[in-house]
């Protein structure tokens, strides 16, 4: 290791410890959204492999296992299937919020035209797909799984696409994340709408009054975590108490979150520049100018991030490789019988993703354009953007949480058997798609 009193450069880096030689490989991994992909794969064929065992009853068994929590008249029990989907899943739409507005304010979709491609192109990846489900299932038992065929799952389309590299244009990534974010606050808001029961409309008051607090701890500089999270509990409790879907507030919270930060670069680096290594005076730990300094240079450094930036880079990894792998283990078992395969809601949901998302994506990305209300990107081409509508038709995620509220028995089952069917093609056809196109001499041109 490099001697400060010899190596100028190595006097103004931080002391390096050996969790800091591989902390930071670990830390890259976690921040590969491939990464998380890939986990959930793993784990949902755990799930699948787990449900067709020996061992079926009992870990079919492991999910319905009651929990109840009691705060005074206020009783919130549900199984432990239902905790994780009603409460961890609020954590990932809370991130899912985070992402849209960061992109939104800080990203590259800060222009509104931009913007406005991937947004035409979720509205279509939402109502084409709904309305082909609608026009198989009208009248059908199934009917009410209209939002199943709705939504597309980020990480795994986001882990495709990583598995060809460079070969994609980098503006392909960048629609396809909004378009899958957008995409995901839909279908949450689809839930809140569809499949919430009668509201309370005291405890829907309550919940107002929680958001206004956080909105108002805001304005006069509240900038604790552990307040917000205090409140930010009540508001949950409050909105599931009501009769709306409890993870609504992950998408509300994460829309409130303040996107611009607090300590400019100017300020950062004037407040560092009174920083001092060692405070003048004694040893021990009184309050002194230098150690006044030194803690405003800690708040500053934290400060020079917005809290949409710090609460994303917290939550992600816990999000990616703990919340999404436990929900598919809770959401993806199913006794495979193939011959299902052919029954209605198996087929409406296999046609929802497979076809109408990416007929959806298309003509409403077609729209957009033709009627001036979006641009495209010079390098995103016709050909990329219909190998990435097909990948779009891998809705897992969302679908089976959707399906979980909308349907259940054998119809949850059919649904499932389409949802896997469906993702599967999806996987084919729009990688298949992708590396041709890559292709020197089959290049799209816009």
């Amino acid at each position: 290791m490099s001697d400060p009193r010899h190596d100028p450069a190595a006097s103004v880096r931080l002391p390096r410890a050996f969790i800091d030689r591989i902390a930071p490989p670990f830390v890259r991994f976690l921040h590969i959204e491939a990464a998380g992909g890939a986990v959930l794969l793993v784990f949902t064929i755990a799930a699948l492999i787990l449900s067709n065992s020996p061992w079926a009853d009992a870990f079919f068994g492991i999910w319905e296992t009651r929990l109840e929590l009691r705060l005074g008249e206020l009783e919130f029990g549900r199984s432990l299937k239902g905790w994780i989907n009603d409460g961890l899943m609020t954590l990932f739409f809370f991130l899912v919020a985070l992402e849209l507005k960061r992109e939104a304010v800080l990203g590259e979709m800060r222009n509104p035209r931009m913007a406005a491609l991937s947004v035409a192109a979720a509205l279509g990846g939402m109502i084409v797909p709904a309305a082909a489900y609608l026009a198989l299932q009208w009248a059908q038992p199934g009917q009410h799984g209209w939002g199943i065929v709705m939504a597309t799952d980020t990480a795994f389309v986001i882990a495709c696409l990583a598995l060809l590299g460079p070969r994609i244009p980098h503006s392909l990534r960048v629609f396809m994340l909004f378009l899958a974010i957008v995409d995901d606050i839909g279908a949450i808001l689809v839930v809140a709408i569809g499949y919430s029961s009668h509201l309370d409309w005291r405890m829907l008051a309550l919940a107002v009054l929680c958001i206004a607090i956080l909105r108002v701890l805001a304005v006069v500089g509240i900038r604790s975590v552990l307040v917000y999270s205090f409140v930010g509990g009540a508001t949950w409790m409050a909105i599931d108490a009501s009769g709306l879907h409890a993870t609504v507030t992950g998408v509300i919270l994460g829309l409130m979150t303040p996107a611009r930060r607090w300590v400019s670069d100017s300020r950062l680096y004037a407040i560092l520049s009174q920083v001092v290594a060692h405070p003048a005076g004694s040893q021990g730990s009184g309050h002194t100018s230098d150690r006044g300094t030194l803690q405003a240079a800690e708040i500053a450094t934290r400060e020079s991030l917005s809290p949409v930036e710090r609460l994303e880079m917290a939550l992600h990894p816990w999000v990616s490789f703990c919340i999404m792998p436990v929900f598919a283990l809770a959401n993806a078992g199913l006794a495979l019988s193939w011959g299902d395969a052919g029954r209605p809601v198996t087929v409406a949901v296999f046609v929802g993703f497979a076809l109408g998302k990416p007929a959806g994506i298309l003509l409403f990305s077609w729209l957009a354009l033709r009627s001036g209300m979006a641009v495209r990107p010079p390098d995103l081409g016709w050909g990329a953007m219909a190998g990435g509508s097909f990948l779009a038709g891998i809705g897992f995620t969302m679908a089976l949480f959707i399906a979980n509220l909308a349907l259940a028995g054998p119809l949850m089952d059919s649904a499932k058997i389409g949802i896997f069917l469906a993702s599967l093609f999806s996987v084919v056809v729009g990688l298949a798609l992708l590396r041709w196109m890559s292709r020197p001499h089959a290049l799209d041109k816009p």
